[in-house]
């Protein structure tokens, strides 16, 4: 708990030199309730009132708690770079403190809006988020918030903080352009980015690629069927090498293909078809694998984000609160997670507002 804390402290307070409240003491406690339930900055602001004599044991409380006022002006001014800074720091403590060393298999990049954090007359652009996301683990190993809504610059900022070596790289089709490759095999990665037609020429190439192939007898291939939750489901993963005239990508090797049918019982068959794109050779069966992996990031954080800490109904929406707010909401993720316990993410929060020897265990892990 204390590395924690020091962590949090090491964020530049950008309020003047008379605030009465410490800037990471406000942080800690604003993840204190978060990891309680709370959704907001007056429901912080509640929880500390609530449980001050708790709260004061832990960190300096000289002036009381403070108002939910005082807790939205700090998250609104934080520099989202600073949040992002201690995140990575909170990452590496609690990776450390669980015994694991870099993540080594497939590491999902992501872009998440804030859906109703938008301030008044944007509402076509609410803030976005960038996850840095551990499939094996189902850990964070970064985050990152963009200022202007530019998901890849702001991802390539994010990665700049991860340890790539022997990782494997998968994002979106928006992702699958040569500074983004060319990011992740300098920092010793290899990716696995879809392809779709925004990438025309090396779609092409991909499209030309296989029609060879299927013209010399067929590509290598793996297929899969499901039938269950009243619908039928069926994938089929195809590989084919780059040839030597295909599109520009640094490191590009070979090209996946990807085609999916979904039928539900008494309703229409739906069918898609995209490219992957590869640094590395891989067997048919360990693209799907990857592929599938990939989704991990929505299943396993964006939906707990959403569902559990209510982030798409969050309201909070001035200047960098939206962004700020988010950092902490992932930090009470990853702690929940950590914690052996088997229980839901949503009822350990329960359980940590209704028991504080359940709720000091959940900084065990954290040297």
């Amino acid at each position: 708990m204390e590395s924690l804390i020091s962590i949090l402290r090491e964020v530049r307070d950008p309020r003047d030199f008379n605030a009465r409240h410490d800037c990471g003491s406000m942080l800690f406690v604003a993840l204190m309730a978060t990891l309680c339930g709370a959704k907001n900055c007056v429901d912080i602001a509640d929880f500390c009132a609530a449980n001050e004599a708790l709260v004061a044991t832990i960190v300096d409380l000289p002036h009381g708690a403070p108002s939910h006022d005082s807790f939205s002006r700090l998250f609104r001014l934080l520099d989202p770079d600073e949040m992002a800074r201690a995140f990575t720091g909170f990452v590496a403590r609690l990776r450390q403190g669980l015994g694991l060393g870099p993540a080594k298999g497939i590491v999902a990049v992501d872009g998440k809006r804030l859906r109703r954090g938008y301030e008044r007359g944007r509402a076509c652009m609410p803030p976005l988020m960038i996850s840095v996301w551990d499939a094996e683990t189902r850990l964070s190993l970064g985050a990152g918030a963009s200022a202007d809504g530019n998901e890849i610059a702001a991802t390539l900022k994010a990665l700049q903080a991860v340890d790539l070596k022997g990782c494997t790289v998968t994002a979106d089709a928006l992702h699958c352009r040569p500074a983004m490759a060319e990011a992740i095999r300098a920092r010793g990665g290899h990716y696995a980015l879809k392809l779709k037609k925004n990438s025309a020429a090396l779609y092409a190439s991909a499209a030309s690629a296989f029609a060879q192939a299927e013209a010399k007898g067929g590509a290598p291939f793996c297929e899969v069927s499901n039938t269950g939750h009243d619908r039928f489901e069926r994938r089929r993963v195809s590989v084919v090498a780059a040839p030597h005239d295909a599109a520009k990508l640094p490191g590009l090797v070979m090209f996946g293909r990807v085609e999916s049918e979904r039928r539900k019982t008494g309703g229409r068959t739906e069918t898609h078809l995209y490219y992957v794109a590869l640094s590395k050779r891989l067997t048919p069966r360990k693209v799907m694998d990857t592929i599938r992996e990939h989704w991990s990031v929505e299943n396993n954080l964006h939906w707990p984000l959403d569902v559990v800490f209510r982030e798409d109904e969050a309201r909070t929406r001035k200047n960098h609160a939206p962004q700020n707010l988010s950092f902490i909401r992932r930090m009470a993720l990853d702690i929940l997670r950590a914690h052996p316990d088997t229980k839901s993410p949503s009822r350990k929060m329960k359980h940590a507002a209704w028991s504080s020897s359940f709720f000091f265990s959940l900084f065990s892990y954290m040297r």
